[in-house]
């Protein structure tokens, strides 16, 4: 881990100057940072030359690996054509409308629309906003309410961290908001009650969500929305029929159901779309992420051609659709969004990301099987999560002080390897162009530093 040392050095101008997402503060002026100088594939090296390989792709986005040449030479060639030029007012550009059309093609949104933003919380922000535009000019202007689920992440800006059911994305900036609420998450491994099987489970959080929508009033409640399998959340994928109960309950009181896609589309999962995976239906979907393999800074609402034709009609009068990005359909990171794209749809990346994932998954079933701290391994294709228990039988988690995920992040850190740890559960969602040398090497290194934990936690 690179050190501050003398005035002039990276980590001495990072530690005097910048902001870090997600950081402590004092813990990073005391530490230091990670300056990460280069990227090949699934790895990356620091500025010291130490080389990591990024079980996360970064923040879930890298999905073909730190320095792809194809998107390079897009983007570049863009930059030498039109660097930049924006959607407002009628103009387009080539580039723009052939992602749109693909967009709206991939996801079977018939007669739908695309839109282009910069982020997935503007992505989210946009849906929210849509959502209040369709239920107004079907006069119900009162349906403002957001349901979303604890556990959730939505994004930082004000409204997509109001739907976030994370503790920590609230707490400092008193949010959320009036008119966000949370329901309880699809967690098996925690919520299911002794002798209760999953369609019951189901059953329950179906109930828990109607008693809220008639608490709350019916006509109050615009949307639901919800990541088809949770990310920052712990990596948790809901039972099989949990999406099609809720969908009763959202249909029955008229409510849009919004899909987060920004972690698990463009094959994460194993399929296309994360809502593929779990039946999922959702009348609007953001994509974000692996649209460009995050190699330029594009997001995008696909929606129901019910949702354009609100929009539609509410400016029928003359008036113009007032929301935009200055950014957004920008001529560079839609060219990279497409040939991302190709290249997905090249390597068959649904079936490639399911012989990756298996793999993966079998090698850290068998850690599970052997560990006296692993009790569960989740997730679907290329996004899994081991969850780190203190007793296995009852499922009783470490105690917060005993900091069993911190400590494996710091401890795989050492070891070349970049996860994720949230709480206690850490989290694998690697680039999907990983081989059988890349999942074998996470997987050995995750084993190496799974028994050195188990060391330190237990003796």
């Amino acid at each position: 881990m690179t050190q501050p040392a003398k005035s002039n050095s990276v980590a001495f101008r990072d530690i005097a100057f910048q902001l870090h997402s997600q950081t402590n503060p004092e813990a990073h002026e005391a530490r230091g940072p990670i300056i990460v100088a280069s990227g090949k594939g699934a790895r990356v090296t620091d500025i010291d030359g130490k080389e990591y390989i990024d079980g996360m792709a970064g923040l879930w986005c890298a999905s073909l690996g730190f320095a792809n040449e194809r998107l390079a030479a897009a983007a570049s060639r863009q930059y030498a054509t039109l660097g930049y030029y924006h959607t407002f007012f009628h103009r387009t550009g080539d580039g723009a409308a052939t992602l749109a059309e693909k967009l709206v093609e991939m996801t079977g949104m018939e007669g739908g629309k695309a839109y282009f933003a910069t982020s997935g919380s503007e992505a989210n922000e946009t849906m929210v906003k849509l959502a209040w535009v369709y239920h107004t000019v079907r006069g119900k202007p009162t349906k403002r309410k957001v349901i979303a689920r604890q556990r959730s992440f939505h994004g930082s800006t004000i409204a997509a961290a109001s739907m976030c059911g994370l503790e920590f994305m609230h707490r400092e900036f008193g949010l959320p908001l009036p008119g966000f609420l949370h329901t309880e998450a699809p967690y098996p491994y925690r919520g299911m009650l002794t002798g209760e099987d999953e369609v019951a489970y189901v059953e329950r959080l179906a109930l828990e969500l109607e008693k809220m929508i008639l608490r709350e009033g019916p006509d109050t409640i615009a949307a639901f929305i919800a990541e088809p399998i949770f990310a920052g959340g712990g990596i948790i994928v809901p039972p099989a029929t949990y999406f099609a109960r809720i969908q009763q309950v959202l249909d029955k009181y008229d409510i849009l159901c919004l899909g987060d896609e920004i972690v698990c589309g463009f094959g994460r999962t194993g399929e296309w779309f994360g809502r593929d995976t779990v039946g999922m239906k959702p009348d609007m979907m953001a994509l974000a992420k692996g649209l460009s393999s995050s190699y330029f800074p594009i997001s995008a609402v696909v929606m129901k051609g019910e949702i354009y034709d609100a929009i539609r009609t509410f400016n029928q009068a003359g008036g113009s659709f007032g929301h935009g990005f200055t950014n957004s359909g920008h001529p560079v990171g839609v060219a990279v969004a497409l040939e991302a794209i190709a290249i997905y749809e090249e390597m068959n990346i649904v079936d490639h990301v399911r012989r990756m994932g298996a793999r993966l998954r079998g090698r850290f079933e068998a850690m599970a099987a052997a560990s006296p701290i692993v009790g569960d391994v989740r997730g679907a294709g290329l996004m899994l999560g081991i969850e780190l228990v203190a007793d296995k039988e009852t499922r009783l988690p470490f105690a917060p002080e005993r900091q069993a995920g911190p400590s494996f992040d710091r401890i795989a850190l050492a070891n070349g390897l970049i996860a994720r740890c949230m709480g206690d559960t850490l989290g694998f969602s690697p680039p999907l162009i990983v081989d059988d040398r890349d999942v074998d090497d996470i997987a050995d290194r995750c084993e190496a530093s799974l028994r050195e934990l188990e060391t330190e936690l237990l003796g």
